[in-house]
This record gives C-alpha cells, sequence and structure tokens, in this order.
C-alpha cells in the first residue's frame, strides 16, 4: 500500500515537475518581427554534414534581418530538423546571451561532421549494396565524395570511384578513366543491365564454370552443369552494349573457348 502511494506521489511530482505556460517555454518571448517582414524558407539542417557551412547559408537567408542577433537567435531552430532540431530544444537557453554564444555551440555539437569526413580510403571502400540500384549507389556516393576536404578534381574523383566497384563493374568501366563522372554512371548503368541480361559473364559465373571443368565430374551431376555451361555460353554469344564490348576480358575469351570445346 506504501509504494503504491509513493507511486503516485512520484507521478503527480513528475505532473508539476516542468511548467507548460508561454512565458517558460517560448524560447524567444520578447522578439518582436518588424513590421512587414516575411520569413524566409531556410535550408534545413538535420544533423549531418558541416554546421559552419549551415551557418553560411543561414546568415545570407537572414541578411535582410541585418545584424539583429534577437532575429538570427529567435528564427535558428526553424532552420534544424530531426537530430538538430531535437538537440535545441534541449538546450538551456539562458546560457546564450549573444547570437555568437549559440552558433558555438551548435558548432561545438556538430564538429564531428567535419572530424570524420570521408578520405579517399573511406570512399574507396564504400560499395554498392545488393538491393542498390547502380544510380543510387553512384549518387549516394558521389554526395559522399563532396564533402572531402579539399575536393577532389573530376579526374581523381572517377579513378576513386573506380576503386571502389566490385570486379565485374570495375574490369568493364576501365573505359571511364578520364572522363566525367556523369559518363561513369551511364556505362555503369549499361554495365548493370547487361549483366541483368546476360551479356557479360560475372566472374562467380566464371568461377563455378572453372570448377565444372576442373571437377570433370560425371553423371546427371556432370550433364547439369553442361547445361549451365551452354546457357553461359549462349548468353556471352548475345550482343554486349556497344560501349562495353571493347572491355571484354582475356579470361572472358578464356573462359569461352573452353565452355564450347566442352560442348
Amino acid at each position: 500500500m506504501r509504494s503504491m502511494e509513493q507511486s503516485l506521489k512520484n507521478i503527480q511530482g513528475l505532473s508539476v515537475q516542468k511548467s507548460v505556460s508561454y512565458a517558460d517555454l517560448c524560447m524567444s518571448p520578447h522578439v518582436h518581427l518588424p513590421i512587414g517582414y516575411k520569413t524566409p524558407k531556410f535550408e534545413k539542417y538535420d544533423g549531418h554534414g558541416d554546421p559552419i557551412a549551415h551557418l553560411k547559408r543561414y546568415y545570407n537567408q537572414l541578411r535582410e534581418a541585418g545584424r539583429r542577433e534577437e532575429l538570427l537567435m529567435a528564427y535558428f531552430r526553424k532552420s534544424l530538423v530531426r537530430i538538430a532540431s531535437e538537440w535545441y530544444m534541449d538546450q538551456d537557453i539562458s546560457r546564450w546571451d549573444i547570437w555568437d554564444d549559440l552558433a558555438r555551440y551548435f558548432v561545438r555539437q556538430f564538429q564531428y561532421n567535419i572530424d570524420i569526413a570521408p578520405d579517399r580510403n573511406s570512399l574507396s571502400n564504400l560499395k554498392k549494396k545488393s538491393s542498390e540500384s547502380f544510380r543510387e549507389y553512384a549518387v549516394k556516393w558521389r554526395e559522399q565524395a563532396a564533402r572531402m576536404k579539399p575536393p577532389m578534381d573530376e579526374t581523381e574523383m572517377v579513378s576513386v570511384f573506380l576503386q571502389a566497384q566490385e570486379v565485374d563493374y570495375f574490369q568493364n568501366m576501365m573505359s571511364t578513366k578520364g572522363k566525367s563522372f556523369a559518363k561513369a554512371i551511364k556505362i555503369g548503368e549499361m554495365v548493370e543491365n547487361d549483366l541483368k541480361m546476360g551479356r557479360i559473364l560475372s566472374q562467380s559465373a566464371i568461377r563455378a564454370t572453372s570448377q565444372a571443368i576442373q571437377s570433370g565430374s560425371r553423371g546427371a551431376t556432370n550433364r547439369k552443369k553442361k547445361e549451365e555451361v551452354a546457357m553461359a555460353a549462349s548468353s556471352l554469344r548475345n550482343p554486349i552494349s556497344p560501349e562495353v564490348t571493347s572491355l571484354q576480358t582475356p579470361l572472358n575469351i578464356i573462359i569461352l573457348t573452353r565452355m564450347r570445346l566442352m560442348l
């Protein structure tokens, strides 16, 4: 009984612990906007990316407000979403006497986005997921590459992008070296389509075929493997996209020759 009474007291205590009044919860109760002033549509910061870059955009969007610090502080929360907004709402704004105080706390909180910015090594290890289309993957990769400091030129970017590709894409995209990133995406999509259509034999299929050749198994298993070999050989006879035709590897040619001998 006593424990129940204590629980009720705890619940009651929690219910009156914080005020819900406008004066206590409004973060800018004394700010009055100029007559006719229109609130700009802010670019949102979600807690990812460079916080200083966000401050630059925010300053430019509020340039009509001049240097009025009360407006800079009052509107800042409108430029934040997700974890950045949650961080702001959890702050005790009484410790921010001037705008620079808020800005310093903000940058300090999200500085880790700058500290862990991607480098060439992390970008070369950013692989395509099986659930992603090549374009989705390439756009995601490009967004990460844009965060590098100092930025890469396009030639280096394409080179690092190639290093990130799995072997099926890498060996068929070598012609993109020295070309634009947009061209690399186009070639990658062609390779993706040719792999799906069976016009390019994937390395996993080549390995399986090589094992079938080496094993020399007989009976039903051997007949099944021969059927698979025949299908693979047939797929290699299909026309390949013109821009990746010249990229057929010697290994593909050797395997095709062996498969034809088996047939």
